[in-house]
């Protein structure tokens, strides 16, 4: 095998690859990235069987054939070279030699008979979409995925088509994160759990360019996204989702509408004296026609008043401040309605249209004087 690419070519399709080479495995063939040469493609390779990522590499092709090579090896080498032609060349037996101006380096490869190939998978009509939009969505809802294996649903994100609706949705216990937007086409309905780990590196290969296309496959026990020069095919987790519209009561006691920029920035200001392992509340106390936030801890107290319009009753009310602020952040609107019903009942972050809903459950704030 021999080809030749440009140094930014091969260097950006390693980190697209990386995303897919385990940290830890009992199998050492996954910690390689295969690189496979065809008479008219180059392609990269990797597969930590869960996910699997191939792209395509612009190069010259000069001879055919294959070769596992250490992915961390090859990208540390790839990544000193010199801003140059690469040239990567194997024998027969698999001794690979990667030569760029007047560096030589030459490592040990494999034959990468025994890497396990990606599935094959029927591609049916796919669902297609803009990277921004996919890129948007992950980004306003994968925060809110749990981090405990123990229950595999929660660690993944709903995505459910019906007709040219999109609509994801993550959960972890204490928040729901629901986003949801308009397809150019109609769609067989369709309802699968995607791996949040899927989702997180998807978003940071995807370009988010609007007019850049990411096309989507869907089987019984995978999923494929294809855009550019990458295909990334997922597992999905097997499971039923958790059934979240009788958690969306639309009732409700105290309704206001805050400025977002301002009410993130005066919850930021809170958590300058709250320790991650204090987890202190943020106490909201909403009264005609302002918000008092406030905040005890051993570090100190800190007390702020903010303009609101509320409608309904006064509240007081305690929160997580992280799960607020993590909401703010992902929500574009200059202007948010909070939705409360009582201090132990959920309240909703959501607009008008509802193409956004948060929903964050309060902390019992008896101890906090």
């Amino acid at each position: 095998m021999k080809i030749t690419c440009k140094k930014s070519e091969i260097l950006n399709s390693v980190n697209i690859s990386l995303k897919a080479v385990p940290a830890k495995t009992t199998m050492p063939i996954l910690e390689c990235i295969i690189i496979h040469v065809t008479d008219s493609t180059i392609k990269f390779i990797t597969n930590d069987m869960e996910l699997g990522i191939e792209t395509i590499v612009n190069g010259l092709i000069t001879e055919s054939g294959s070769v596992a090579i250490n992915a961390k090896i090859f990208s540390d080498i790839i990544r000193k070279l010199p801003d140059s032609d690469i040239v990567i060349e194997t024998d027969n037996n698999y001794m690979t030699t990667i030569s760029c101006e007047k560096s030589v380096f030459t490592i040990a490869g494999k034959s990468s008979d025994e890497f396990p190939a990606l599935p094959e998978i029927e591609k049916k009509e796919p669902m297609v979409l803009s990277q921004f939009s996919l890129k948007e969505i992950i980004r306003q809802t994968v925060f809110s995925i749990s981090d405990n294996e123990s229950n595999k649903i929660m660690t993944g994100e709903l995505f459910e088509i019906n007709g040219n609706e999109f609509k994801v949705v993550s959960l972890d216990g204490h928040r729901i994160s629901i986003r949801k937007i308009t397809l150019k086409s109609e769609y067989a309905p369709t309802k699968v759990i995607v791996p949040g780990k899927t989702l997180n590196e998807i978003s940071k290969i995807l370009s988010g360019e609007m007019e850049d296309e990411v096309r989507i496959f869907f089987t019984d026990k995978h999923i494929l996204f294809e855009f550019d020069n990458t295909i990334v095919l997922s597992r999905l987790i097997e499971g039923e989702y958790y059934k979240i519209n009788q958690m969306l009561s639309g009732d409700y006691e105290t309704k206001l509408t805050i400025n977002r920029k301002v009410f993130l920035e005066c919850i930021d200001r809170a958590t300058l004296l709250i320790k991650e392992s204090e987890k202190k509340p943020i106490i909201l106390g909403i009264t005609e026609s302002a918000m008092e936030l406030r905040v005890n801890s051993t570090l100190g107290s800190m007390n702020e008043e903010m303009d609101i319009v509320k409608e309904g009753k006064n509240i007081l009310i305690g929160f997580n401040p992280k799960f607020l602020m993590e909401a703010l952040r992902v929500i574009d609107d200059e202007e948010v309605t909070i939705f409360m019903t009582n201090p132990k009942a959920p309240c909703f972050i959501k607009n008008a249209e509802e193409s956004y809903i948060y929903l964050i459950l309060p902390v019992n704030f008896n101890a906090v004087k």
